[in-house]
């Protein structure tokens, strides 16, 4: 697919291989929507997501993707979100920060490995009283039962997946993990944006099948509980029909 900007007109145009170029006015859902892909593309290629911090740690996500459950948080009122993948443990601050606006409400990071640094600023952080970290591998029953036990019987639970992002892994901790999601939250596959990556730096041949997207949508069909669903956007005066988002169809919100 070959994208093309023309700022002086205010056209945005499309090569899809063999067929007929598409043009598109500037201000039109369609426009946004190219560009959108082609600024996701770059911002991969340029490491964009490694720019930003939360309460001066490294947090590797997308402002918008951040943006966007911080208010499914609001939403949903969690009182514990379970996050699978810790690295620097920006997104553990990030939401042991708005647990502590909200005045209650934990975090459980899960990883394979915890380095001393990252365990150490961490647990030295304002956040850390919110937090409570487990090492090991997040599909070992073991780790999956001491996540268990963090869980109160008044608990609404939330969880995040954000550790290896291989289709079978995924689908490994969405078997695990969505038993412990309340009705009426999520369980979220992020990362589902590998699949639009293939042939970008640091990308894989086999992304276009190996997911949390493909993951998610494999798990749907054999779990009924749970359907693919993009949370409301309370204000959306611009009607954009397709987020900016890293975590394209990984939504999976428990209906049941």
């Amino acid at each position: 697919m070959k994208i093309s900007i023309d700022m002086d007109n205010g056209r945005v145009e499309v090569e899809r291989g063999t067929g007929p170029v598409e043009s598109h006015e500037a201000g039109t859902a369609e426009a946004f929507e190219l560009v959108s892909k082609a600024w996701l593309r770059v911002g991969w290629d340029t490491k964009y997501v490694y720019g930003f911090t939360w309460m001066g740690r490294p947090i590797i996500q997308l402002p918008e993707d951040m943006f966007r459950i911080q208010e499914v948080i609001h939403q949903v009122r969690p009182t514990l979100i379970i996050e699978t993948g810790v690295a620097h443990g920006g997104s553990l601050i990030f939401y042991a920060s708005l647990f502590e606006a909200m005045g209650t409400g934990r975090v459980v990071g899960v990883d394979i490995e915890i380095r001393p640094h990252n365990r150490t600023a961490i647990e030295t952080h304002p956040m850390a009283k919110r937090i409570d970290l487990i090492e090991g591998s997040s599909v070992d029953p073991a780790v999956v039962e001491a996540v268990r036990s963090r869980i109160r019987p008044d608990d609404r639970v939330l969880v995040v997946l954000d550790s290896c992002h291989s289709k079978d892994h995924v689908l490994q901790e969405l078997r695990f993990y969505a038993p412990l999601v309340s009705v009426g939250s999520y369980i979220l596959a992020a990362d589902g944006i590998m699949k639009d990556l293939v042939g970008a730096p640091r990308s894989q041949p086999d992304w276009a099948t190996n997911n949390p997207e493909a993951a998610a949508r494999a798990f749907i069909d054999e779990c009924p509980a749970f359907e693919i669903v993009e949370p409301p956007r309370p204000f959306n005066e611009g009607q954009v029909e397709h987020p900016v988002t890293y975590w394209p169809g990984g939504w999976l919100k428990r209906t049941r």
